[in-house]
């Protein structure tokens, strides 16, 4: 088990400080996050807390899941690396022809 949560179904209230405060009583935390929109910086919903010790994680866990947060519940565990995503396929929203210079491109 690793050091860090994945925190779900936070309020739009819900900062990184307050995501922070309600993780604490765990143990150290080495970050805790809220993930914002890149383009309107509001609240995506969700959120990671990083553990100092990894002992800390199963307990958080097992108290904070389904437990509430800023009037609203919330779901806890334990986060999981992303698979790294693939690159090129059809960037552009162009499809068909190729790049071979031959054949027609439609846009969808």
């Amino acid at each position: 088990m690793g050091k860090k949560l994945f925190v779900g179904s936070l309020a739009w209230a819900t900062d990184s400080a307050g995501l922070q405060a309600a993780f604490e009583r765990f143990g150290a935390i080495e970050e805790a996050t809220v993930i914002s929109d890149r383009e309107t910086g509001r609240s995506r919903g969700f959120g990671f807390v990083t553990f100092v010790e990894e002992s800390s994680v199963q307990q958080a866990i097992s108290e904070m899941d389904g437990s509430q947060l800023d009037d609203r519940p919330i779901v806890v565990n334990e986060a999981k690396e992303q698979a790294p995503r693939g690159g090129g396929g059809g960037g552009g929203g162009y499809r068909g022809g190729g790049n071979d210079g031959g054949g027609r491109r439609e846009r969808w």
